[in-house]
């Protein structure tokens, strides 16, 4: 009876699972007449590749300081450093990635590529951001809902509503919420604030891009994890908190000695859930921003599938994946080691 359900996972999942791993090592495209080739850990350089390079500012003749039209200095090409440069061949096609002054000179931080590793920060950044925020805000939640009073069932139901609902259709509802013109939040804040709010293009804003996205991505999955911490809740048994009142312990003594302790195996898992789900992040950059602006919303998941398909760099796509795979399952296991049972 096993059988068919073994075989669609091995079909779909196992199969493609190792897959991935072989066509890292090669330069296999989707549609291509050469044949495939093994490169080894060429992917995975040209993806990871990094350097950095101390630029000092030109000068004139005398020893001046050359000045733009901004009264900054103005420094070389930096092109000049990373195009077949035989004092710099560790930097042959890099580009930069981040720049910042110390002193007079300029430092520049480069990257073989660029749009992927703003999307592993990206990615970093939005477990970092709605992992703790997303958590939290469950708890507090799952607290406000676990009390026995009329109509508690529909709060429950409606903070649960946005879960059951396509990301997909919550991504395009957000899409029209921050519309730069007319979009719903720049109506309410313009209300809010009797005209003088001026509009902001929410998603085409490289400032305010990713956090738009976080806010939407957050609100969308926070009553699923409040189910998980309600269910929490309520195994903890009910005369703790009858000794607790008896002994006087206030509100947040309770919350420390009583409720947190009988939460610990939920935290544990409710923590480990959102940094999966956060680092699978590619709905919401897919319908909302394509990426965009300025490649300042990239994710790794939306990275792999663009390439693998978009530019049908199947070699690529799929050392990208490894790349998460590995990342996803050193946080699981350094997670799991850090909250496990201390005797």
């Amino acid at each position: 009876m096993a059988g068919p359900s073994l075989v669609i996972l091995a079909v779909f999942l196992i199969l493609p699972f190792f897959l991935a791993f072989g066509l890292s090592f090669t330069n296999q495209r989707l549609i291509s007449p050469n044949p495939t080739e093994y490169v080894g850990l060429r992917n995975f350089e040209s993806l990871l590749g990094v350097g950095t390079l101390t630029l000092e500012p030109l000068r004139g003749e005398n020893g001046d300081l050359i000045l733009g039209d901004d009264g900054a200095p103005t420094y070389p090409r930096l092109r000049g450093y990373t195009r077949n440069n035989p004092d710099y061949p560790h930097l042959n096609g890099m580009r930069e990635w981040i720049s910042w002054s110390w002193g007079e000179n300029r430092i520049y931080l480069l990257a073989s590529d660029v749009v992927f590793m703003r999307a592993l920060v990206n990615t970093f950044l939005f477990v970092l951001i709605v992992a703790p925020l997303q958590g939290a805000l469950a708890l507090g939640l799952a607290l406000l809902v676990n009390q026995k009073l009329k109509g508690i069932n529909a709060f429950r139901a409606i903070f649960f509503m946005p879960v059951v609902v396509s990301m997909v259709v919550v991504a395009l509802l957000w899409r029209f919420i921050y519309d730069g013109q007319n979009g719903l939040l720049n109506t309410l804040l313009a209300f809010l604030t009797f005209g003088g709010f001026k509009p902001v293009d929410w998603l085409g804003n490289t400032s305010t891009a990713f956090g738009a996205m976080i806010a939407m991505s957050i609100w969308q999955a926070v009553g699923f994890h409040m189910v998980i911490w309600l269910s929490g809740l309520q195994t903890i048994p009910e005369h703790l908190y009858e000794a607790a009142r008896i002994e006087g312990a206030s509100r947040l003594q309770t919350f420390v000695h009583v409720t947190w302790p009988g939460l610990r195996n939920t935290a544990v898992l409710v923590l480990i859930v959102i940094t999966m789900q956060a680092f699978a992040l590619f709905t919401q950059v897919d319908v909302m921003t394509n990426g965009g602006p300025i490649d300042s919303t990239q994710s790794l998941v939306y990275q792999a599938v663009q390439r693998g398909y978009g530019q049908q760099d199947i070699a690529g796509g799929s050392a990208i994946s490894v790349l998460l795979f590995l990342i996803v399952l050193s946080i699981s296991l350094i997670q799991r080691y850090l909250t496990r049972e201390r005797t």
